[in-house]
């Protein structure tokens, strides 16, 4: 019998990490929250999960979104944990899936940048406000993740963000595989380079606010943690 895969999980604001862990369990995974104050090498972390989420709905620190080169270590180490755990990640091919501030890190990990614009708390909501707005995004035929949800095309999802990743400040290695129909705002990433590395802007964890067919989502990032560990 397969053992339950265990998965790390990081977030911030705190306050996000019970949605996280409750969709990581009811999906067949074990969360191990990732203490981010603990002095611990990343890649100490990542030998030990099978999967790796991260996720929340604050800002991301500007200090740790200029763009740097993928073989700039130096720029990774004075940026946040979260770049330093993708970055070994990534070399692993370990499972990554990136919610909101997630998805921006992954990009930020992989050489873009993200913006803030004021405008967007008007749109996409924010951490502050009481609920999450809602709106409409295009999912791309063909990406990894109309595959796992099973369509592409449109359908409407929350968001709680002034921050986002366009065009402009997409990493090269990342392909976009959704957008906000609004304003064009990147809302899905995947790398093309390994077996299961997705970011998206929007939030599945809030059930009463997403489409069901986004628990899709969970499950196969769960399936590929234990295909990665056997």
């Amino acid at each position: 019998m397969t053992a339950a895969p265990v998965i790390g999980l990081i977030a911030k604001p705190e306050t996000s990490i019970a949605l996280y862990a409750d969709a990581i369990s009811r999906t067949g995974g074990i969360p191990r929250l990732i203490d981010s104050d603990a002095i611990r090498a990343p890649s100490e972390i990542i030998a030990e999960i099978a999967g790796l989420l991260i996720g929340g709905e604050s800002d991301f620190d500007h200090l740790s979104c200029h763009r740097v080169q993928d073989t700039d270590d130096e720029g990774l180490r004075n940026g946040s944990l979260e770049l330093s755990l993708l970055k070994n990640a990534m070399f692993e091919d370990l499972p990554v899936l990136g919610i909101c501030r997630g998805m921006q890190a992954l990009n930020v990990a992989l050489g873009g940048s993200v913006t803030t614009d004021p405008e967007l708390g008007k749109t996409h909501g924010t951490e502050s406000s009481e609920d999450s707005a809602l709106h409409r995004i295009f999912i791309s035929p063909g990406s990894k993740l109309a595959a796992i949800v099973g369509s592409g095309g449109i359908v409407r999802v929350n968001s709680r963000h002034r921050q986002c990743v366009t065009e402009q400040h997409k990493a090269r290695k990342l392909l976009a595989s959704a957008y906000s129909l609004e304003d064009g705002v990147i809302e899905g990433l995947e790398s093309p380079e390994h077996h299961w590395i997705i970011g998206i802007q929007f939030q599945p964890e809030r059930l009463l606010e997403i489409p069901p067919h986004f628990e899709r989502l969970f499950q196969s990032f769960i399936e590929r943690a234990v295909r990665y560990q056997a």
